[in-house]
């Protein structure tokens, strides 16, 4: 019991940075009740979501905010790693690409020469080297 009670203190504590200001979950049940989301809801969906989770995790975090109780941060911290769970599964869930690990070797190679050509006379280009002409270099740093 003690050791469940250590490893939950430990999981709020990492995870506490996840805690929005209370404002935001307000203003989140909010939208989500409002009409037009409704409709939006109804067109993407076909149904109302249910926004009960915003108002419990708006209330928890008055708890936890002006009351310090730590029930109620654990259940927002809880919530806030099941709604990022579900917002990256798609992501997660995907195997058409590979993951990389480090950028291609190739990263930082010259572009070939014929996007050279083409690039040359770009209204970019003229504009870059215009900016680079008229701006001086200066390397003084105010302490």
């Amino acid at each position: 019991m003690e050791s469940d009670r250590k490893n939950i203190d430990q999981i709020v504590t990492e995870n506490a940075w996840m805690i929005r200001p209370c404002v935001l979950y307000a203003e989140e049940y909010k939208d989500c009740k409002s009409i037009r989301s409704r409709f939006h809801q109804r067109f993407v969906y076909g149904t109302f979501l249910d926004c009960n989770q915003w108002k419990t995790d708006y209330d928890n975090c008055l708890k936890w905010t002006e009351d310090n109780n730590q029930k109620a941060c654990k259940d927002l911290v809880e919530s806030e790693v099941l709604r990022r769970i579900e917002r990256l599964k798609a992501h997660n869930d995907n195997d058409t690409w590979e993951k990389r690990t480090s950028p291609p070797t190739t990263w930082n190679d010259p572009l070939p020469e014929w996007m050279e050509e083409k690039l040359k006379y770009s209204y970019l280009k003229e504009k870059s080297v215009k900016v680079s002409n008229e701006t001086e270099k200066s390397f003084c740093v105010l302490m």
